[in-house]
């Protein structure tokens, strides 16, 4: 028995297919601050876990663009803290400048972080098809535990 496979992909608008590369990039930024404050605050393993966590984010939010035709070659995944939009090359400075202060500091830029991304992907979803919304719940849920995480750290750092 031959099982054809339909291809069910809905052609995204222009603003939609810019919100992808966007919630794509935003992924990358929490992973690259996460990578850097893990650098600068070493004793705290939860940017280490964060990190790691991250990039299945930014593993998914790829594999989205590439499922709707969204560019993401020109974003090199390599180069941690480097960003094709300018906002969020402005956010990644600031997040890092506050996070080396101190480790509170560094949990408080984690905590702005996730919620920021919970708001964002909260946004992102609306009128976009059912795959990418699944898609856009499960890093929403991802980003609540990180939120839990980084939140248990700030206690015990306090």
């Amino acid at each position: 028995m031959n099982i054809l496979k339909i291809n069910t992909t809905t052609e995204l608008t222009e603003e939609q297919k810019d919100m992808l590369f966007f919630i794509y990039q935003e992924e990358k930024l929490a992973r690259d601050v996460y990578i850097t404050l893990s650098k600068t605050h070493k004793d705290e393993f939860t940017f280490t876990f964060m990190q790691i966590e991250e990039q299945k984010h930014v593993d998914s939010a790829r594999e989205l663009c590439n499922t709707y035709g969204v560019e993401t070659s020109h974003a090199d995944e390599g180069l941690v803290g480097k960003f094709e939009s300018q906002v969020l090359q402005t956010l990644y400075t600031a997040c890092i400048e506050k996070g080396k202060r101190s480790l509170l500091d560094a949990l408080e830029v984690g905590e702005f972080i996730e919620i920021t991304d919970i708001e964002e992907l909260e946004q992102a979803s609306v009128g976009m098809p059912n795959d990418i919304v699944q898609i856009y719940e499960k890093l929403k849920q991802g980003n609540l535990n990180h939120l839990n995480a980084l939140q248990a750290a700030m206690y015990r750092a306090a």
